[in-house]
């Protein structure tokens, strides 16, 4: 049976006449708020394209969730490597050199070994010698120095007794003499004969060095994963050489490969020297289900390329081998051209950890769920937090969740510049601190009806987001906050902001269209970083639209137009 249609004015009459009593609504009052669950309303959208393109959404959300967590590997908490290296070089040169016996010079063909041609260095490094230059048969006595710009005298007027400096080979007696020829020097107390000032040979000496062969050793350590490896493979084959894709574990190299990776020629590297870089790079995965601990070997160059520009090109240095003759002591000083090599170990060890997961997985989460704001008041002591969605209400309305303001560290105010403090109090004239006067500002008609310091203006912004600038600097009427001198100390002053600008980008350039910009940007993190304290609070902070119009008025942009409140999801 269906029930008869039965008009509104026949239901509301009905309802009239079965009110309940006082006592009754009373009790049905109580019942509400205390029993009573309102609910947020729900507009389900009957739309093909809009369920789909959720779904995609959403869908593509939990998809780059799951692959930044396998390929990152963001379950598992990493741990740097610590590492210690041993190095073993092996390999024989050829060298002819001209000697002098009997005032006669002849050639002498000398066969170099790891000992010769090897130097240890501090941490991890070594150092092949590919070419030197020897002065042999030196004596403490009195010489003439070697012929240079600096040296060169035509009398004892030109040289100073006592006088030396870095570059010079001894100490000079103030003499004048003849060096060869008519080529006259100062006299030196030093090592004699002087070193004479050559290029270095070429070709290079032991051009041959390039056959030579490193064994790197390796061991690595993860203590907080308890676990230790090398890079020496069980039952390694010890005539292997590395090859990038051949060969690729094998810990021996060729040096001559080396420098055929990074496109370099050993040969020409080998007259003056360089530094050369050999990268061991772990990226170890810990899990036992898809364990992988194998370094990755790569080379760098890391000495001046441009030799013929460079002051001071290759590397080199100079050691001396000392000895006895006739009862007087000797040395041959060599000058050594070489190839320093750096070995540089670094990496990461990870290993399955629920606590990064659970960390990662809320993170991402709440990136997408989730909104903070924070207002802060200059008449109240506590700031307040909103993670609700204003659904068209202004911002100065909405009450929020008090937090506590955080703790102010005051020890930095001593580092700031002379000019941001206050000038020096005048002798005899009292000093006055001006706070914030706590009268009433008269609202103009051009005020928002939300403002209570008479400052603010009204926003620019689309309807639809127009409540996320809709806020004032206080809660109840009184002066506004950029009446503050701090405020214009703090915040406004143009010297302070360039400072934290170059201290941020030292060789930082402000031209003139963007200046204005950066130092805008730059006091809106002044002002929220003082009146929110925490970083994470003033990320998430909101200005005022007082403090953020007398901003814009100090600092404009060229055309006027803002872009507003960005929230940072």
């Amino acid at each position: 049976m269906v029930d008869s249609p039965v008009s509104w004015r026949q239901t509301w009459l009905r309802g009239t006449s079965s009110l309940p009593s006082s006592e009754n609504r009373l009790a049905m009052l109580a019942r509400g708020q205390l029993c009573g669950y309102n609910s947020v309303r729900v507009l389900r959208i009957h739309s093909v394209w809009i369920g789909t393109l959720k779904n995609v959404f959403l869908v593509g959300t939990c998809i780059y969730i799951c692959f930044a967590l396998v390929s990152d590997k963001l379950y598992q908490r990493k741990e740097p490597v610590i590492s210690s290296v041993h190095t073993k070089v092996k390999g024989i040169a050829e060298v002819k050199e001209e000697v002098v016996e009997d005032g006669m010079k002849r050639l002498v063909q000398r066969v170099l070994d790891t000992a010769d041609y090897t130097f240890p260095l501090q941490g991890n490094s070594f150092f092949v010698m590919t070419n030197f230059l020897k002065t042999e048969g030196q004596e403490q006595r009195l010489c003439p120095e070697y012929p240079t710009r600096r040296t060169l005298c035509s009398s004892d007027r030109g040289c100073k007794k006592g006088w030396m400096d870095p570059q010079s080979k001894g100490i000079q007696t103030g003499r004048c003499v003849v060096y060869k020829g008519d080529q006259k020097t100062c006299e030196v107390a030093a090592w004699c004969p002087i070193e004479a000032v050559e290029e270095a040979p070429r070709p290079a000496r032991l051009s041959s060095a390039e056959n030579f062969t490193v064994l790197i050793k390796n061991n690595v350590d993860f203590p907080g994963h308890n676990y230790t490896t090398r890079n020496i493979l069980p039952g390694l084959n010890i005539t292997c050489t590395f090859h990038k894709t051949q060969n690729p574990q094998c810990p021996i190299f060729r040096l001559g490969d080396i420098f055929q990776e990074t496109g370099d020629n050993f040969s020409d590297v080998a007259i003056q020297g360089g530094i050369m870089g050999i990268e061991i790079y772990w990226d170890c995965n810990l899990d036992s289900w898809s364990h992988h601990c194998r370094p990755k070997y790569s080379f760098r160059r890391l000495d001046d390329k441009t030799t013929n520009e460079s002051l001071y090109p290759g590397y080199n240095f100079r050691y001396a081998k000392y000895y006895k003759e006739n009862n007087v002591e000797k040395r041959t000083l060599i000058k050594v051209f070489g190839i320093r090599f750096d070995i540089l170990v670094f990496g990461t060890g990870g290993k399955f950890d629920i606590i990064q997961l659970v960390v990662y997985v809320g993170s991402t989460l709440s990136y997408f769920g989730l909104t903070l704001k924070y207002v802060s008041f200059v008449d109240e002591s506590h700031i307040r937090m909103i993670d609700k969605q204003l659904l068209g209400k202004s911002l100065q309305h909405v009450k929020g969740q008090e937090v506590p303001r955080p703790p102010m560290d005051f020890t930095d105010l001593t580092k700031l510049p002379l000019s941001l403090r206050d000038p020096p109090p005048i002798p005899g004239q009292p000093e006055e601190m001006q706070p914030l006067r706590e009268e009433v500002t008269p609202k103009s008609r051009d005020r928002p009806s939300w403002c209570q310091c008479g400052s603010c203006l009204p926003s620019q912004l689309p309807e639809s987001r127009r409540c996320l600038e809709e806020l004032c600097c206080r809660r109840k009427p009184g002066a506004c906050i950029t009446t503050s001198q701090l405020f214009g100390k703090l915040v406004l002053s143009r010297h302070a902001l360039q400072c934290l600008l170059l201290y941020q980008e030292p060789l930082l350039a402000l031209e003139a269209e963007d200046t204005n910009s950066r130092l805008r940007h730059c006091a809106y993190r002044c002002y929220t970083t003082w009146r929110f304290g925490s970083q994470d609070m003033a990320d998430f902070a909101i200005l005022p639209s007082c403090c953020r119009w007398q901003i814009r008025r100090e600092f404009p942009k060229s055309k006027g137009q803002y872009s507003g409140f960005r929230s940072p999801y």
